[in-house]
């Protein structure tokens, strides 16, 4: 039975029914992870939480860990994973406290090494261009229209390194290129998930309309905090509703996504950095 993880804020774990089991401290040769991650079962699953700012948010977007916390969970036998997330709106009708899932990103980061596994003799180059995972999608939007959320199904998420926020000129930008919304976090997850061959979804929680609409308020991390408060209780009641749906087995295109993604040979494998991706490469070992 595969498991399942939860990335988001640090109070996710905090559902009905979640039955908590104990704290990992997972080593990684890629550092740690972001903090400690809540093992536990939620409706019949294993479940694990892990707070992708640390809890008391301690991480700015740029420290956090990426690999580490992906190759954390992949190593507990994470397959699906839900991606909580707190962004921007681009667009008019998406309002704060509104639930977004989104189906596309653009990239404007800049830390790249943050955003693969591969390297060190083993090149790999996986298909990205559908990064979500349209089965888990599907289930969260049952889910939050069955707790009667807010939410638009589809989108494009553009990544930017924060932890600034947006300025006018680039909110501006952002809106005239077509994007829905904009956060810090998720694209590098998405692209580490694929790599381990898990499937991801995210629920983007808005909770601004970042600055271009000169009526509103620009944003404030003050301001963020107010809506999200509101956003965690409704991705609570959508995680409880959404685990039992998920399938048992990985059985989808994403946990078979290194299929052909590999370019060296295994006999050219480096035994140091086989060994150091062996949670994501355990089909060919």
């Amino acid at each position: 039975m595969a498991a399942i993880g939860i990335i988001g804020g640090s109070g996710l774990y905090e559902i009905d029914g979640f039955e908590q089991a104990g704290n990992h401290s997972v080593e990684t040769p890629f550092g740690p992870p972001s903090d400690l991650i809540v093992e536990g079962t939620l409706a019949g699953r294993q479940v694990f939480f892990l707070p992708r700012h640390g809890r008391g948010h301690r991480l700015l977007p740029t420290e956090i860990n990426h690999r580490a916390n992906l190759w954390a969970l992949r190593s507990l036998g994470v397959r699906y994973l839900i991606c909580v997330t707190a962004v921007g709106s681009l667009r008019e009708e998406y309002h704060p406290e509104h639930i977004v899932l989104p189906d596309q990103f653009f990239d404007r980061t800049s830390r790249r090494e943050q955003h693969t596994f591969f390297g060190s003799g083993i090149v790999g180059h996986v298909a990205f261009a559908d990064p979500i995972s349209e089965g888990m999608r599907r289930i969260l939007l049952e889910a939050a229209e069955g707790e009667g959320a807010k939410v638009h199904f589809g989108g494009t998420y553009v990544n930017m390194d924060g932890p600034a926020f947006s300025t006018r000129a680039e909110s501006e930008t952002n809106r005239k290129l077509g994007f829905d919304v904009i956060g810090m976090t998720n694209l590098p997850e998405a692209k580490l998930a694929r790599e381990a061959e898990i499937a991801l979804a995210t629920l983007a929680m808005v909770t601004d309309y970042d600055c271009w609409k000169i009526e509103e308020e620009p944003v404030t991390a003050e301001a963020v905090m107010g809506h999200l408060s509101a956003n965690v209780a409704m991705a609570k009641r959508i995680i409880a509703s959404a685990i039992p749906a998920i399938p048992l087995e990985p059985t989808w295109p994403e946990h078979r996504s290194l299929d052909g993604a590999i370019m060296t040979p295994p006999s050219l494998w480096p035994p140091e950095t086989k060994e150091k991706l062996r949670p994501v490469l355990s089909r060919f070992l």
